[in-house]
Parts: structure tokens; C-alpha cells; sequence
């Protein structure tokens, strides 16, 4: 090139995602790290409106899976937007050829949150207590612990949520990590056990989406991808996906990654296990099993599990929560 001839513009990627301060924050923090691992590439950050983010009745009246999704998808598919961020839990279980899982970065905390008035824990709460949450999840599992609690269906954002406490509720119940990444962690009055609360599938994690076709923009996600974090949440949403239910059912899934021993004590393979529960709507019932197996086998020991599940009744106890 001589003296003369100027470089090739670098092309800007231009990174999608939900206007809600949550969703910036999230957006945020990969745009951060897309910008470590590829100095000197341009980002902008384009917010889409969604009809999740337009509407205040609940999911289930909105549509459920996608309402949060479809706008953004739409936006990458048109050319509008070269990179899609979600809370992965959002995504419906089926893929889209045209579109590519192209990072799921390290995910955040997985579990539920009691946030309460004067720094009250869940066994505090006395009966009639009035809890909010958005969750057929969580207020299924929350009846079913049996604790005499007014379970109150809310909307709106962390900040909204957060605002109802001692206002016309005693507590809320919220995802760890959007508190922590909204840096309001301090307002939690209690980290919810898995054994209380099983998470919703992929809690916690985020999906960066591109376009299937685009090899380019691909190659520049890869390194925010992390292996362990995305094998995980593929187990979860096998499960899901085979029960065939979506991110409003009473539906739990946590999966958690670690190094596997011999029967002689060596360390050898990395291998998932897998908790998966369904619970009744009303809290009278409900089913937990377990699944385990070798990493590179995550989609299978979810399908494996869903069909336990399955096998104990899952799917009629999943229709009397409709």
C-alpha cells in the first residue's frame, strides 16, 4: 500500500439490545469485554423496543417465551443489528438456522433472591406475608414450601420491584444475578438454596447472538465464549425443550459443572450434574430428580432427564398449571 492509500474502514459492529437499564447493564458488561478482546473494532449499542418491555400484563397474557426476544431477533435477521444480547433465559428452546449462539460468556450467580423489609429471611416472613413475584416458577416452589405466604404476580423492572417492598409487600422475590450487575446486591436479605428454589433454565447467563452467515463477526464473539457456562445451560434447556416447556412454567433446571474422580481418586473428565423439577401450580405437588454424565454430553443428560421426569408425571402436573 503506498503512502497515498488510506487503510480499509474497519467495519462498526452495532450491538442490539432491550432499552431496559438491566438489559444495558448486561449489554454493558459484553460490549466491555468484546472491546478487551478486539481493540480497535468499533462497537455502537442500538436499543430495540420489545413487546415484553411495552406491556405491563403478565407473560403468560403476552405470549410467554420470545415477547422479550422476537424485536431483537427480527432487528439482526434485517440487518439493522449485527449482534443480539438476551438474557438467555428469555430464548425460546427452538433454534433458528439463520441465527448463531455465537458467545454465552461466564454466567453470574444462578439463584434466586429474597429481598425483604427490615432485612427478613424467608422463615421470618410470618403467614399471610405478602410476597411478589413475576414467576409461575418461583410461586409454585414457594407454595409448596408450605409457609403460609400471599404470593402477589408483579411486573415491571428490578427498580419498580424493589420499590413495593414496605410499601404493599413484604418482600420480593428476584434473580441474584440482575441484582448484582445492577449493583444492588445489598438490598438481598437472603440467597435462596437451590433446595428451596431450583432457578429457572440458564439463570444468570446471557446468549450473544449473530448471524449464522456471518463468519466475521463470529470469529470476533469467540473468544467471550465460555465452554463450561455453555454446556451447562444446555443441559438445562434440553430439559426444557424436551418437556416442552417454556420460560413460564413450573419448570426448575440447574446445572453445575465439575472435575469427575475415578474410583481410585484421580481427577479426570469434566461432567455435568443435572437437578431438574416440576412443580404443580398450586404447590401440592411436586417432582426433583437428578442427571449426571460426561461434559460433551450435556443435551443428552438433559433429554434424559425430562424423561424421567416425564415418567413421574411431569407433564399432567405441568397441565394443572395452565
Amino acid at each position: 500500500m503506498s503512502a497515498t492509500e488510506a487503510a480499509p474502514a474497519v467495519r462498526t459492529i452495532r450491538v442490539g439490545t432491550r432499552a431496559s437499564l438491566l438489559a444495558r447493564t448486561q449489554t454493558g458488561l459484553v460490549v466491555e469485554s468484546f472491546r478487551q478482546h478486539n481493540p480497535g473494532v468499533p462497537v455502537e449499542t442500538v436499543l430495540i423496543s420489545t413487546e415484553g418491555d411495552r406491556s405491563s400484563a403478565s407473560l403468560e397474557q403476552i405470549g410467554g417465551t420470545g415477547v422479550f426476544v422476537s424485536a431483537l431477533r427480527d432487528a439482526l435477521l434485517a440487518g439493522e443489528i449485527d449482534v443480539a444480547i438476551h438474557s438467555f433465559k428469555d430464548l425460546p428452546t427452538a433454534s433458528v438456522p439463520a441465527i448463531a449462539l455465537a458467545a454465552v460468556p461466564v454466567r453470574e450467580d444462578p439463584r434466586d433472591a429474597l429481598c425483604a423489609r427490615d432485612g427478613l429471611m424467608l422463615l421470618d416472613l410470618a403467614p399471610g406475608a405478602r410476597v411478589g413475584t413475576g414467576s409461575v416458577r418461583r410461586t409454585a416452589q414457594l407454595r409448596a414450601l408450605d409457609l403460609g405466604l400471599e404470593l402477589v404476580p408483579i411486573r415491571g423492572n428490578v427498580d419498580t420491584r424493589l420499590a413495593r417492598v414496605a410499601v404493599d409487600l413484604d418482600a420480593v422475590v428476584l434473580a441474584v444475578a440482575g441484582l448484582q450487575r445492577l449493583g444492588k446486591a445489598h438490598l438481598i436479605t437472603e440467597l435462596l438454596d437451590p433446595i428451596q428454589l431450583l432457578p429457572s433454565a440458564a439463570q444468570g447467563a446471557l446468549a450473544v447472538e449473530c448471524r449464522a452467515d456471518d463468519e466475521a463477526t463470529r470469529a470476533l464473539l469467540a473468544p467471550l465464549d465460555d465452554h463450561a457456562t455453555r454446556a451447562a445451560v444446555a443441559a438445562e434447556r434440553s430439559l426444557l425443550a424436551a418437556l416442552e416447556a417454556g420460560c413460564t412454567a413450573p419448570v426448575g433446571a440447574l446445572a453445575e459443572v465439575s472435575e469427575a474422580f475415578s474410583e481410585e481418586g484421580v481427577e479426570g473428565e469434566l461432567e455435568i450434574f443435572l437437578r431438574g423439577s416440576v412443580t404443580a401450580a398450586d404447590g401440592s405437588d411436586a417432582i426433583r430428580l437428578s442427571e449426571s454424565g460426561p461434559l460433551n454430553t450435556a443435551i443428552e443428560i438433559g433429554q434424559r432427564l425430562a424423561a424421567e421426569l416425564i415418567d413421574r408425571g411431569a407433564t399432567t402436573m405441568m397441565g394443572s398449571s395452565k
